[in-house]
């Protein structure tokens, strides 16, 4: 790893602090910042823009307002609540560690780091927001926004994917907190807020950074090569043919068996090989139907995309369960990437071809 020339970062606390106290946004977790209350938004905020998090976490804590009542919730209710959030193995894992603070913390989150990683889902990052923002430790949390303001402020070239990078930064910002109690969770959200407001991924807002004349980047102008990050891994992709079976008692629904969102509710769908979509819904023991429209939608997901043709098929039965649309609306939770084929029934022609 390289190291830049030793940097004041004892310096930094003060000035953004006070930033951070005059221009803080006003968001709904920020009210009130309960260990449990830090905890869902922090989730929540690693998948989805704050402001796009705004409605699901108000959504998720007015249904679920603490811990007790996450374990004790039915799973078809928790991923709806969760629907369009994407990653839904981390409210599973949420569950999961309810379930264990009931068990073992009498409903209570530890205060050490090393039990709080111990639980399902709580990582390094989730780990220092909890400790900082809600028991006021003098722990980092060093997420994306961090590492672009550290990076620019020390002029450091090192790929941020580096584990002793984030070793290196914890060491050195640990050192400069506030006192324990003595705003710590300041300083952790300052941070943050910096990232998101001012020291922007594409066009930095320099001349309103309070840290301006501590940036190294700002100074020589380098603003853009940093932070330095890993090269891209092209994603993988896959071909599906998803259909969206409508018979008269309603739309089949079934759930997903393996691969990606597995255990997740699903229109029936399939990996493309060689079949057609009617040699599919035959196979599928289907011998009247009409396949009235297809539509073509793309869905990527962290590491596959999927190319997607989502067909709308008229049966008197289904070889799945059916679900009322009104049903699959209120209460079936179907990740984005099959809900968005929902659109396919309002486009579908009145003209036909029959199979079977």
């Amino acid at each position: 790893m390289t190291i830049t020339e030793e940097y004041p970062f004892e310096r930094i606390p003060a000035p953004l602090i006070d930033w951070y106290r005059k221009n803080k946004r006003q968001l709904p977790w920020r009210e009130n910042p309960t260990p449990y209350r830090v905890w869902v938004s922090e989730i929540m905020l690693q998948q989805t823009r704050v402001e796009a998090a705004k409605e699901y976490y108000l959504r998720f804590v007015g249904c679920l307002p603490d811990v007790k009542a996450l374990a004790g919730c039915e799973e078809e209710k928790l991923l709806k609540l969760w629907e369009g959030l994407g990653y839904y193995s981390r409210v599973r894992n949420m569950q999961r560690t309810a379930k264990i603070l009931c068990g073992q913390w009498g409903g209570r989150f530890p205060e050490e780091e090393k039990a709080l990683r111990a639980l399902p889902g709580i990582g390094e990052y989730t780990a220092g927001a909890i400790l900082s923002i809600a028991f006021g430790q003098p722990v980092p949390a060093v997420d994306g926004n961090v590492f672009r303001v550290m990076s620019r402020l020390t002029e450091n070239p090192t790929d941020i994917s580096e584990p002793r990078y984030k070793s290196y930064l914890k060491e050195k910002l640990s050192a400069v907190y506030p006192p324990a109690g003595q705003r710590c969770s300041d300083f952790t959200q300052a941070l943050m807020e910096l990232g998101a407001l001012v020291c922007k991924p594409l066009s930095p807002a320099c001349g309103q950074c309070p840290l301006f004349s501590l940036c190294r980047a700002a100074e020589h102008g380098t603003q853009a090569r940093f932070p330095v990050l890993p090269e891209k891994k092209e994603k993988k992709w896959e071909r599906v043919f998803v259909f969206v079976i409508e018979t008269p008692a309603g739309i089949a629904v079934r759930r997903r068996k393996a691969g990606v969102l597995k255990g997740m509710c699903e229109f029936p769908s399939v990996p493309v090989l060689e079949e057609t979509p009617e040699e599919i819904l035959k196979g599928w023991g289907m011998s009247a139907f009409t396949v009235e429209k297809s539509k073509k939608y793309v869905h990527i997901f962290t590491h596959i995309r999927w190319d997607m043709t989502c067909f709308h098929v008229r049966a008197e039965t289904a070889p799945f369960p059916v679900y009322p649309l009104g049903e699959i609306e209120s209460s079936v939770s179907l990740p984005t990437a099959f809900r968005q084929c929902l659109g396919i029934l309002s486009a579908s022609p009145s003209g036909s071809s029959r199979h079977g």
